[in-house]
């Protein structure tokens, strides 16, 4: 039987995924909020707005309907920007089944809760089986068939690995890990380290600069991820290092480009707004602060950014005080595990 699966969200991410999808023979439906955006999509077969480049093939349906896109779905992927999630799952839920499949493909930490999105889905349908598809993988890419590798994540090895079917074709390759919690932080953590790496891009510093960015943020979001239960080995795979690689050094990377321009001198507000789309490293770097206190961990990257977002600080003193820090040594008190979950 032809899996029927829904889509909430039509960025540039959920397009991505549902053309794939659909390209391998599934029923796939895509909900937007706008109706006028469904109905230019509708006409064009092309997502203007956040994927001009790609077609929809004929299989992939689009609606606003929020009923008819959970309704009787074999599995429904969740692509909604984080600050959107508790509210299209709070009117989803009348028509989601118990035991649904939700595979959330966003990267964020709810700011006013400081909740991984596993949690807000666990509190508003509990009784789902939660996977996350996270790891290296820029939309305009996934829609042209370039090559990429991602993680199904789930408590449940067969809910990840039934995922791992549903998702993985020829050039789209998708492996299981059983840490939920370490491929959550580490696909929400990166957007903070991004916007970090595109300042530096902006201020016009090279790669020296930006490669002491990511290797010191990479050793920041494991010290963090450690001390919230997830395993540090996981920052060292595809949902760590290789989702970070990939959003400090590409400028398909919203983050990064954001970055660029706060770093060029663009106020916050105007760089998001030549964006034209969610920046989720922005809402990001609040949850992320937050996160560090809460759990006493020095985050001193996350620390300069967030007080270049938030409280207005120059990114050249941040610079500065980054690099004279007190001296420490660099491994401090990391400890590789590998532990089995499953």
């Amino acid at each position: 039987m032809t899996e029927q699966i829904g889509v909430l969200g039509g960025g540039s991410w959920g397009t991505a995924l549902g053309i794939l999808l659909a390209n391998k023979g599934y029923d796939v439906q895509i909900w937007l909020r706008d109706k006028n955006q469904i109905e230019e999509m509708n006409n064009s077969r092309i997502n203007q707005k956040y994927l001009p480049n790609a077609i929809l093939p004929s299989n992939l349906k689009l609606t606003n309907d929020l009923e008819e896109v959970n309704y009787k779905k074999d599995l429904i992927v969740l692509s909604v920007g984080t600050h959107g999630i508790r509210e299209v799952l709070e009117n989803s839920k009348p028509y989601i089944k118990r035991d649904q499949i939700i595979v959330n493909v966003s990267k964020g930490i709810e700011n006013e809760t400081l909740l991984r999105i596993s949690q807000i889905v666990e509190e508003i349908v509990p009784n789902s089986k939660y996977t996350i598809l996270s790891g290296p993988s820029h939309a305009e890419e996934v829609a042209k068939d370039m090559p990429t590798t991602v993680v199904s994540a789930s408590k449940d090895k067969e809910v990840a690995e039934y995922v791992q079917d549903i998702f993985i074709t020829p050039s789209f390759r998708v492996y299981t890990n059983p840490d939920v919690i370490g491929v959550e932080l580490g696909g929400a953590l990166k957007n903070v380290i991004a916007l970090g790496a595109g300042i530096s891009d902006g201020l016009g510093w090279g790669d020296n600069t930006k490669a002491a960015l990511m290797t010191r943020g990479i050793f920041e979001m494991a010290r963090l991820g450690e001390k919230m239960g997830a395993q540090a080995s996981t920052f060292l795979g595809l949902a760590g290092i290789g989702d970070l690689i990939v959003t400090c050094t590409s400028m398909h990377s919203r983050n990064r480009r954001a970055g660029i321009l706060i770093g060029q001198g663009i106020k916050i507000d105007d760089a998001i707004r030549q964006i034209g789309m969610v920046v989720e490293g922005i809402k990001t770097a609040k949850s992320t602060f937050q996160l560090s206190k809460k759990y006493n961990i020095n985050m001193p990257i996350t620390e300069e950014i967030y007080g270049v977002i938030y409280e207005g600080k120059d990114v050249k003193n941040s610079v500065s005080n980054l690099m004279i820090r007190d001296r420490k040594h660099e491994m401090e008190n990391i400890v590789l595990e590998n532990n089995n979950l499953w």
